[in-house]
């Protein structure tokens, strides 16, 4: 028998993970948000390192980014061998779990499925993690190849280019590592999925007002924003003035 319930949770599982994942990526277009705001830090980054002989701090700070994506990485690899280890014992686990007051047993179908989509998850999370990782580790060739200062060869306009390339890859190596730290607060919402299906779409929705905030509306967003000055585009000011006049 197919139990609605469970669909439904499962749906709007998805609904929020995805519909939150264009949502946030469109809206970054006209409004300011983590995403975007440090996408402009690191192009900066990318300019400041073209001016210095020493690049020793930037590989640094790449390594730092990197090794980052690798400890998330592990940490699925881990998870993703206990989940695999729990689909083993399947029956064992669904006895142990009868016996928690606040549990809902379901039937082991569905069972199995809460467990499958929790698998899904992490590995979504360990691909965008290592692709993370692999991007950081392009930036780390390209500050490698970047031209030095007193290289009288290179015009400003390559140089720019040349800032504007690597703070492009920069910045998806960092959406890349975002959309794999947005997986392990997704992962959280199934595992109120083995609570109820109820508090599996209170969790799911949890999850993107979570996201939300600190995407749009936090305290480190000000912060960031504070620590630079952002150039008004023309268009916006003109029309500015004319709706004051």
């Amino acid at each position: 028998m197919v139990d609605y319930l469970e669909l439904t949770a499962l749906a709007w599982f998805l609904v929020c993970w995805i519909g939150y994942t264009e949502y946030s990526r469109r809206k970054a277009n006209d409004r300011p948000c983590l995403s975007n705001t440090l996408d402009l830090y690191r192009e900066d980054w990318m300019r400041g390192m073209l001016r210095r002989d020493n690049r020793i701090p930037d590989a640094s700070v790449v390594g730092n980014l990197e090794r980052n994506g690798a400890f998330f990485a592990s940490s699925c690899l881990l998870i993703l061998a206990g989940i695999i280890t729990a689909l083993g014992y399947t029956q064992e686990v669904m006895e142990v779990f009868s016996t928690l007051p606040f549990g809902n047993l379901p039937s082991r179908a569905i069972w199995e499925l809460r467990m499958v989509v929790l698998l899904m998850v992490f590995i979504y999370a360990f691909f965008k993690f290592t692709w993370s990782m692999r991007m950081y580790n392009f930036v780390a060739v390209l500050i490698g190849s970047a031209p030095l200062p007193e290289d009288t060869k290179v015009s400003p306009a390559a140089r720019e280019a040349f800032a504007q390339s690597a703070a492009r890859v920069c910045n998806l190596a960092g959406d890349a590592f975002n959309l794999g730290l947005r997986s392990y607060y997704y992962a959280m919402a199934v595992v109120t999925w083995f609570i109820h299906p109820v508090a599996f779409i209170a969790g799911s929705t949890l999850v993107v007002i979570v996201l939300y905030r600190r995407e749009f509306r936090s305290n480190a967003l000000e912060a960031l924003r504070g620590g630079k000055v952002f150039e008004e585009p023309a268009g916006k000011s003109d029309a500015a003035s004319k709706s004051n006049s």
